[in-house]
């Protein structure tokens, strides 16, 4: 391989999501001093010169890149837990860094089963010697966030299929009512019968309730939400195929933040064994192409490999 093809594979190599290992052993391992500082002085978006023509590594690139080569032992280390310490540590590391990672407990506490819900808060308690929910009454910002988080990571659902459909239409015109009357000074993740609807009825009636509320307003409950949390509430516990899907394909952008693309990882190593092949054909039905295509377009290395494996269980 000529150098010129070299450079440029070892760029690809450090470019996606993950890092091309075999690449990098394969080109940096035999390259000579005067290689490697042409690969330096040939990608300025990862090395700096100074005044002195010395070329050092862009400090946010190392970043960046560090966090690349984490991605496919991360996914290993994940793969391997059991479910319930993955939520719990999942959960812990949500509250730790704050607002923007709220959404996940969402995602654990509405997309779980009662059971998984229930193990996953056995195993928080084993691991932090404390209840998720204080934890969450500690650390959440947002007194109106913390009673939503509570109800949800509280609950114990109902798993049957009985739905009383007059109790969800009623409860959809209940819901319609809140959106209207909410404003600056009472937003609706304060109201209270919100709040109680969405913390303890079960999934095949809130789904009832989606459906009376589309048919009482023209529009999906979400989409009538302006808060975020309760916009990704209502899309977890009613539509969870197409919430995963729209996590994956925000996380497979190239442009995204570190922790945008870290949902690759937790999505397909937590739904691998469970519904994976439904978010297949739901990621297939919404962006025309197929997850396995999109990944393999996207990510490199080990880390690509491993995703493939873990999406192809079950057909």
């Amino acid at each position: 391989m000529a150098l010129l093809e070299e450079l440029e594979a070892l760029t690809k190599a450090f470019s996606g999501h993950g890092v091309d290992e075999k690449s990098c052993v394969a080109i940096l391992g035999k390259w000579e001093p005067e290689n490697r500082k042409a690969f330096r002085k040939g990608t300025p978006h990862f090395f700096i010169e100074d005044e002195r023509q010395f070329e050092k590594w862009d400090d946010r690139q190392v970043r960046l890149l560090k966090h690349e080569f984490m991605r496919f032992k991360n996914a290993v280390v994940l793969w391997a837990m059991h479910p319930w310490e993955r939520d719990a540590r999942l959960a812990k590391e949500a509250m730790v860094k704050g607002p923007h990672t709220y959404g996940l407990l969402v995602e654990i506490a509405c997309t779980r089963t009662s059971e998984e819900l229930l193990g996953a808060k056995k195993a928080y308690h084993s691991l932090y010697d404390r209840s998720l929910e204080e934890d969450i009454v500690s650390h959440v910002h947002g007194t109106e966030r913390k009673q939503l988080l509570v109800a949800l990571v509280s609950a114990y659902r109902y798993e049957g299929s009985k739905v009383k459909d007059e109790t969800a239409k009623s409860e959809a015109k209940a819901l319609s009512i809140a959106m209207k009357n909410a404003n600056d000074e009472k937003p609706i993740i304060e109201d209270e019968e919100v709040i109680r609807i969405l913390g303890t009825r079960s999934k095949p009636h809130l789904q009832a309730v989606h459906k009376h509320y589309n048919e009482i307003s023209g529009k999906n409950l979400d989409e009538d939400l302006d808060d975020i949390m309760l916009k990704e509430t209502v899309q977890c516990l009613c539509t969870p195929l197409r919430y995963f899907s729209k996590v994956l394909d925000a996380a497979l952008r190239i442009d995204v933040d570190k922790n945008t693309k870290k949902a690759l990882t937790r999505v397909i190593v937590t739904r691998a064994d469970i519904d994976m092949k439904e978010i297949k054909d739901e990621y297939q039905n919404l962006y025309g192409i197929s997850l396995s295509q999109k990944i393999e377009d996207t990510a490199i290395g080990n880390y690509k490999d491993f995703l493939l494996t873990l999406i192809s269980r079950g057909g």
